[in-house]
């Protein structure tokens, strides 16, 4: 089993009503997995699910990166402005 630390930013942050998290997931586990995951953890974030962008330990990765035991997955909700 791996851990990792969930950060949720923005409109996300407030729509789960938490900027942190943590996961316990299994060995091999990718993003998109944690995504699911959290998913069923947090209900508020299947509206953002498909368009958020991922990050690992600071560095924007694709939903099919591994995770590896303590990596530091950041969630950023699609910006909007003008």
């Amino acid at each position: 089993m791996i851990n990792i630390k969930i950060l949720f930013f923005a409109s996300l942050a407030s729509a789960c009503e938490t900027s942190e998290s943590t996961l316990q997931l299994p060995l091999n586990t990718t993003v998109a997995d944690a995504l699911d995951q959290i998913a069923l953890k947090h209900h508020a974030f299947h509206s953002f699910r498909n368009d958020v962008a991922t990050a690992i330990n600071m560095e924007y990765v694709p939903k099919t990166h591994p995770l590896s035991d303590n990596d530091e997955l950041a969630l950023i909700p699609p910006v909007s402005g003008g």
